[in-house]
């Protein structure tokens, strides 16, 4: 049996406080929404605090790269979890990191997971805050069938578990609407060259892409579809597009473009508006654009925070005992756990210049 790593010098375990890894992308295709995923996070974390942190004490984050190769970024949290320098973990990263990293950790500490995700995890201590296809995808493409005629879909994804088993629901939930999955691709993550892709969506008679492309490759391929003209014929569909993206994509680039997600920044709900306030108090008015996939860093640790309190231990047998049934209150709203997933409300938005605006509750 092989010796344990040794611990990295600048490494402390500090009993007064509540370490939470926070894995979150700095570099690779998500890193554009890194920095909106740290400050949410953040401020979750500076609120937690105000009310008395977690079982008395402060809580603390521990930046870790969920851009880095997920064998990495799992070696280096089960690393923080088995000196004790973390007594959970959170983020927004990519199902392959996910996968990676839930098998040595989540049996030893609560992991709350807020990135959308393909569906059907059932690791013990593994919770999650984010939108599935049946959620989020079905009904988007439902309402697009009915609303927009489409029945024509090619599916546009990076090659991955999240794309390619969202994909899969896709060709059923096409069939449901009396429409069909007409072509599908998947690209490398950080592709920059779409010309074939492009080319077989022309080829095909599809009316309608489904992108499930990752941060800065999905810029780059709203980019050169709207160049290619593709854009007066197809409508698009992301499942991950935020603020942040448009943004990088730029207006020319993203006409006819949908985007499904449980937080846009354009909502007028009291609880949004409060938390635009908030995060603009805090960071001032310069900071990056808010956005889903940023946001759910704040769900994130707003999660994990009412299981330990619920549980009152951070012993994480007992916060899955307990988990069934917690709730919080954050910006989309009071939220509840079931069944250690969290039940939201979704909605349908267009762009329109460089924000979306809302078009439906699904």
């Amino acid at each position: 049996m092989s010796a344990p790593a040794p611990r990295p010098p600048w490494l402390t375990v500090d009993r007064s406080v509540v370490n939470v890894a926070l894995v979150y992308p700095m570099r690779g295709p998500a890193g554009m929404f890194g920095p909106t995923c740290e400050l949410c996070a953040q401020l979750a974390v500076e609120e937690v605090n105000r009310d008395g942190g977690v079982l008395g004490r402060e809580l603390r984050l521990v930046p870790v790269d969920g851009g880095a190769p997920p064998a990495e970024v799992a070696t280096e949290v089960e690393l923080l979890v088995s000196t004790g320098a973390v007594q959970g973990v959170t983020g927004w990263h990519i199902s392959s990191v996910r996968q990676a990293l839930a098998p040595r950790v989540a049996h030893r500490v609560p992991y709350v997971y807020t990135a959308l995700y393909e569906g059907g995890e059932r690791t013990e201590g593994v919770f999650l805050t984010s939108e599935t296809p049946d959620a989020q995808l079905w009904p988007a493409m439902r309402l697009l069938a009915g609303e927009q005629g489409v029945r024509r879909w090619f599916v546009v994804g990076n090659d991955y578990v999240w794309p390619r088993r969202s994909a899969r629901a896709a060709q059923r939930y096409a069939l449901r609407t009396g429409g069909r999955v007409v072509g599908l691709g998947f690209l490398p993550l950080e592709t920059h060259d779409f010309a074939d892709i492009l080319r077989r969506i022309e080829h095909s008679d599809a009316d309608a892409v489904l992108m499930l492309l990752v941060g800065a490759d999905a810029v780059r391929f709203n980019r050169a579809f709207a160049r290619s003209g593709l854009d007066r014929r197809c409508l698009r569909l992301s499942t991950l597009m935020d603020e942040n993206m448009l943004l990088a994509s730029g207006p020319r680039a993203t006409g006819r473009l949908y985007s499904t997600a449980g937080f846009f920044a354009d909502l007028a709900t009291r609880e949004n508006l409060d938390f635009h306030g908030e995060f603009a108090r805090r960071f001032g008015l310069e900071a990056p654009p808010l956005g889903s996939l940023g946001e759910s860093c704040y769900e994130g640790v707003m999660l994990l925070a009412a299981l330990i309190a619920r549980a009152r231990t951070l012993d994480v047998r007992a916060i899955g005992a307990n988990a069934d049934e917690v709730s919080y209150c954050g910006p989309r709203g009071e939220l509840r756990l079931r069944r250690r997933h969290v039940r939201q409300r979704i909605y349908l938005a267009e762009a329109d210049g460089l924000d979306f605006r809302v078009l439906a509750e699904l």
